[in-house]
């Protein structure tokens, strides 16, 4: 019988919910469960994959294509077990499909009702995923605060599971505990609140994991524990940490692992987190620093790091990979475009990366980066968006190519050296954009002379894509000419995956997003050899 653990947060968001269920899942993997997790949204759209990065974050890309919200990224990475469709369910999904079934009388003619209809399709999206996966345990993790509107029919789906089946079914509460600074105390009465409110909806937690900038004490312990009519070993602390890789050691020093278990009359058939706890000790004791600026545009709004979140990630497991830890600097593109002088302080860093992005703003500022790299020897990484502004570049500078751009930025220009795909030019027109980009894995053939081809020690590679735009093939014999590596394509030859500079340090393109595959024990192969090449610049 499959067991499922749902994760809720409190009266306050972005307090950790994410990490929490994917140290959950890796703790229960370690001890030899099959695991797979689930990201449930409460937003209206179909996706994330027409949301801003600096509204929501990160769009995690899975191998299936979907944009799905970034906490996918860390199950993934906590866990390495795949992500696809069957991990993210939002509102929009599930409404959309009760009146699919509506609309084709899979109904039989009854009313469709709120309830129980919208919480059975939620019930029957979470127990396919557990079958799709052959999962022993389904972690499924609650977007937003538990006292929102939009949660109810969620939580209601699983007080459901658990009125059926109470063996099977465990709940754990992240809840923020703020320290006021005037008093210099914890205080739990937000958890009291959360908790009672989580009550209202039929469900008592089973374990509190409580948030807070330090330990919790035993005071505040023994109140929630009272309080909220839970065994004192079930509050868990959960402070500030240096790095998220700690998580999982932090909640196994409290044996939650075994206490999970133990509620879901699961044994315990190995314990195999070595590598983790040998992990989250290196971090620790790292004390050499690379440093890499990350240029970009999404800087102004939320953080870069929810933006930039895969990225970030890849750079880490790969600096500590090389015994490293990293000084990262976000660098404003659009600065460089109001004052060209400043792009002096690129030489301040080891490495550059461009990540993804979309649009005309900031483009400029970028592709002078891109030059000052390529020019200076600086380490250079281009992903998606950036494998497009270099090949733009090198139009422009190397070429001669004089307005070379790409249709994204301006349709009517001449030297259009990026283009739309031909299988997105009817969706843009009609305005089809919603999961119609080219998503999902797609293998890439490599370059034996290339980098890329050392670093993957591998003819054929399949990585994660998300773009409308391409590299423009009546310019590529040109590009070639002039010496730029077309070091990867597709299998057919039509599509540019890779870009290199073979007389350059490191110089290498993406037209893939890399990112979504690093790991934290062995990093990503391309990131692997930025780095490195950063490491021998900065010596």
């Amino acid at each position: 019988m499959a067991k499922y653990i749902f994760v809720v947060g409190g009266v306050m968001s972005s307090v950790g919910k994410g990490v929490a269920a994917a140290s959950i899942s890796k703790i229960i993997q370690s001890k030899g469960h099959k695991v797979a997790n689930i990201k449930c949204d409460m937003y209206v759209n179909i996706d994330a994959g027409t949301i801003r990065p600096a509204e929501h974050g990160e769009v995690f890309v899975g191998e299936d294509g979907v944009e799905a919200d970034q906490d996918l990224g860390n199950y993934e990475r906590y866990t390495d077990e795949t992500c696809t469709m069957d991990n993210y369910i939002t509102t929009g999904q599930v409404y959309q499909e009760v009146i699919r079934k509506e609309r084709n009388l899979e109904y039989e003619g009854e009313d469709v009702e709120v309830v129980p209809d919208i919480p059975n399709e939620i019930i029957r999206r979470i127990k396919a995923c557990q079958s799709k996966n052959k999962a022993d345990v389904v972690v499924v993790e609650f977007g937003g605060t538990v006292g929102e509107y939009q949660l109810l029919l969620f939580l209601e789906a699983a007080r459901m599971m658990k009125a059926v089946n109470p063996e099977d079914v465990a709940f754990v509460m992240v809840s923020y505990l703020p320290t006021p600074s005037l008093l210099g105390e914890q205080k739990s009465k937000p958890t009291q609140y959360a908790i009672r409110t989580l009550n209202s909806a039929g469900i008592q937690p089973d374990f509190i994991m409580c948030r807070a900038d330090l330990p919790v004490t035993e005071s505040i312990k023994n109140t929630i524990s009272t309080v909220c009519s839970l065994p004192k070993d079930r509050i868990i602390s959960a402070p500030d940490v240096n790095s998220i890789y700690d998580v999982p050691v932090n909640f196994e020093k409290e044996n939650l692992g075994e206490k999970l278990l133990n509620i879901l009359n699961l044994k315990v058939k190995k314990t195999n987190m070595e590598d983790w706890v040998d992990l989250s000790a290196k971090i620790k004791t790292l004390t050499d620093e690379v440093t890499i600026g990350v240029v970009g545009k999404y800087f102004n709004f939320k953080s870069c790091r929810d933006t930039y979140i895969s990225v970030l990630e890849a750079i880490n497991h790969a600096t500590w990979l090389n015994n490293k830890k990293v000084n990262i600097l976000w660098l404003d593109s659009e600065k460089y475009e109001e004052d060209p002088s400043k792009l002096k302080e690129l030489d301040e860093v080891d490495g550059i990366v461009v990540p993804g992005g979309f649009g005309s703003r900031g483009v400029e500022g970028i592709i002078a980066s891109i030059k000052y790299a390529r020019e200076n020897d600086i380490p250079f990484l281009g992903l998606c968006y950036g494998l497009q502004l270099a090949t733009i570049e090198f139009a422009r500078n190397i070429c001669g190519i004089v307005g070379a751009t790409s249709t994204e930025i301006d349709e009517n220009a001449e030297h259009q050296v990026i283009h739309v795909m031909a299988d997105q030019i009817e969706k843009i027109k009609k305005k089809d954009y919603g999961a119609t980009m080219r998503l999902g894995a797609y293998p890439c053939v490599l370059d034996e002379k290339s980098k890329s081809f050392k670093a993957y020690g591998s003819k054929e590679i399949s990585e994660r894509h998300r773009h409308r735009y391409e590299v423009n093939n009546d310019y590529r014999d040109q590009f070639e000419k002039s010496g730029l590596l077309i070091a990867g394509t597709s299998p057919d030859k039509s599509l540019v995956e890779i870009i290199e500079l073979p007389n350059h340090p490191f110089f290498v393109a993406t037209q893939f997003h890399p990112e979504f595959k690093s790991r934290p024990i062995t990093g990503h192969p391309l990131f692997n050899e930025f780095i490195k090449a950063s490491i021998a610049r900065k010596k």
